[in-house]
């Protein structure tokens, strides 16, 4: 399952847990320094899922056996150290050539002068290929640092023969989505004909950066959000406005009302306990083996501005690492190797993302047209989805929303816990000078 893709996105906080020695191609602990040696291109990828890690490293396989430039050497770092030892090969210069990492990172590590833009690298053809949600992540001030073989897809799986008959409506797209109050009464008149009322799952046994996933764009459909983003700057008209604030009043309710399943096996859905899971893309098959032909895909309620939902996985970048321009050229070789629609699909064929382009959506049993998920790639391709804050404050807007969140579901009133992270967001704004534009620091 993909549910491990939300961990924690703390950076400094990390940086005491890295180790920096090691080497060779697939390596589960430490990451070692990369050799330069003409035509080989260093490449660092998480651990994630034992049928990810096969088919990465086939294409590997198939990338290096295309031509004779070029040598990809490929390392897997685990995931949940894998940003600190990032961070630790930037400090001693040891990054590789080719980094993936958890897109909203991109920032960060664009403002650490780590990534090079690919605007001069990329053919025009693939650019244009790629999805407008991978293409709007991973562009920082201007300029394209990351693209992305699959995208995610959020929203809400219902078990359609309860919903009809508790006489609810089921939305056709995010374009007749429920409203708020329309979702309110679904999750009572669903709790009428529950023995214990609960009928949700927000799947709150995920911890990190899920409720930043899965939560914001609720604030976002109310018409705030983590931050301010036309100046970067977290004001009463984002966070904590009135209509953020009400927006997440709603989900208190739904936790004091005894709507929700707390979830701690994770399996509210599958065994039947509730009749609507606040979730992803990657419980599908699960979800589809274990409710069959009764399974409905929904979007999630508009709480005013429309329905939205979230966006963004993990990406590829090209490090400053790899400084000559024949070094990057071969570098994004690779990439665009690994967008060809074939191997778009046969990555996201194991761990059931949206296809990062749209010629593999278009041949997707899961995502075209006609594909059981296909709301999930109309989200991204309509832009009814929206990129996790574009700054390289990201890592303590998350992480401040996250606290925000957990205070939220213990009780404490949002208004309090909304202003606490607009607080914790502020500070870090005002230490780094609102994070200037990055051309006016190397002016300096």
């Amino acid at each position: 399952k993909m549910i491990r893709r939300f961990q924690p996105l703390g950076i400094l906080g990390s940086l005491l847990l890295c180790l920096s020695s090691c080497s060779s191609v697939q390596i589960f602990g430490k990451a070692s320094p990369p050799e330069n040696r003409q035509g080989i291109i260093h490449v660092w990828a998480h651990s994630g899922q034992a049928a990810e890690r096969q088919v990465l490293e086939q294409q590997v396989k198939r990338f290096n056996s295309s031509q004779k430039a070029t040598t990809v050497r490929l390392t897997f770092i685990p995931e949940g150290s894998y940003n600190a030892q990032v961070q630790a090969a930037a400090l001693s210069r040891d990054l590789p050539d080719v980094l993936e990492f958890d897109g909203p990172f991109v920032y960060n590590y664009v403002w650490q002068q780590n990534l090079v833009p690919m605007d001069k690298l990329i053919s025009e053809s693939v650019k244009q290929d790629l999805l407008p949600s991978i293409l709007q992540q991973g562009t920082y001030q201007g300029q394209l640092y990351s693209v992305a073989t699959f995208d995610s897809g959020l929203g809400l799986y219902g078990r359609r023969s309860q919903l009809q008959a508790a006489g609810i409506r089921i939305p056709q797209g995010n374009q007749d989505a429920w409203t708020v109050a329309e979702f309110d009464r679904a999750l009572a008149a669903l709790a009428d004909r529950d023995r214990d009322r609960q009928v949700l799952d927000l799947k709150l046994n995920l911890r990190g950066e899920w409720a930043t996933y899965g939560f914001s764009p609720i604030i976002q459909s109310a018409g705030g959000d983590l931050i301010q983003r036309s100046t970067d700057r977290p004001t009463t008209s984002s966070l904590n406005s009135p209509e953020a604030v009400a927006a997440m009043q709603s989900v208190q309710n739904w936790i004091k009302k005894g709507y929700v399943d707390p979830n701690i096996d994770d399996a509210a859905f599958t065994s039947d306990r509730v009749a609507l899971s606040w979730v992803g893309h990657w419980v599908y098959k699960d979800y589809a083996k274990a409710v069959g032909k009764d399974l409905v895909v929904l979007p999630l309620p508009n709480f005013g501005q429309g329905s939205k939902t979230a966006q963004g996985s993990w990406n590829w970048g090209i490090t400053t690492n790899c400084p000559t321009q024949q070094c990057q050229k071969s570098a994004m070789q690779f990439l665009e190797f690994l967008l060809q629609p074939q191997e778009v699909l046969a990555m996201a064929n194991v761990n059931g993302a949206v296809p990062g382009t749209k010629r593999a959506i278009a041949q997707s049993q899961l995502y075209a047209p006609n594909g059981p998920l296909r709301l999930f790639a109309e989200q991204l391709l309509a832009g009814q989805t929206v990129p996790r804050p574009q700054t390289p404050a990201y890592p303590v807007i998350t992480s401040a929303f996250q606290e925000a969140f957990a205070n939220i579901r213990n009780g404490l009133p949002v208004k309090t816990a909304l202003d606490q992270a607009t607080t914790t967001i502020n500070l870090d704004l005002q230490d780094n000078q609102n994070y200037p534009n990055l051309n006016s620091v190397r002016n300096k």
